[in-house]
């Protein structure tokens, strides 16, 4: 009898060890991209920290400029196999970016207001402010626009890319 206690205490220590390892990746924050592309990607906090980073300068709500640095998003949509660059031209042109944010505020771009064959910006996806990591309330991932009048498409805690044709 004794054995059989020890085997069931054993058997329901593996089982929940093993779900608490396979949420672990659930739980950790991250940046999907997904819709028309050719590989969606699931990328991590570890992940954007060992990619190349940009850093630009954006006003906050406050009216002050402060510098972020991350990846550019036409970097990630590049890894994607999102339709850019030379290729981006004709029906092409319809595709859209849709950025959503884990609050479930949302942000549209056009893909050619990406592209920097189209525009002399730089969206970057950022992962740090004024050369410290973001704030719990607007990280991990925060999207840095620069050149606009208002910071409204700068958004916060960013968890999806979603790429997608316009319709009518």
């Amino acid at each position: 009898m004794r054995c059989i206690y020890c085997f069931l205490i054993f058997f329901f220590f593996m089982i929940n060890t093993s779900l608490l390892f396979a949420q672990s990746d659930t739980l950790k924050p991250s940046v999907t991209v997904d819709g028309e592309v050719t590989k969606p990607l699931k990328l991590y906090a570890a992940d954007i920290a060992k990619m190349k980073h940009s850093t630009v300068n954006v006003l906050s709500r406050d009216g002050k400029e402060h510098s972020y640095s991350g990846v550019p998003v036409l970097e990630i949509l590049n890894m994607a196999g999102v339709t850019m660059g030379k290729d981006l031209h004709g029906e092409n042109l319809s595709k859209y970016l849709l950025v959503k944010c884990a609050d479930g505020y949302e942000v549209l771009f056009s893909l050619a207001e990406i592209d920097t064959t189209f525009t002399n910006r730089t969206v970057v996806l950022a992962d740090s402010t004024d050369g410290k990591l973001l704030p719990s309330d607007r990280g991990p991932f925060q999207l840095a626009v620069p050149g606009e009048k208002k910071p409204a498409r700068s958004c916060f805690q960013v968890t999806e890319f979603i790429v997608k044709f316009a319709k009518e």
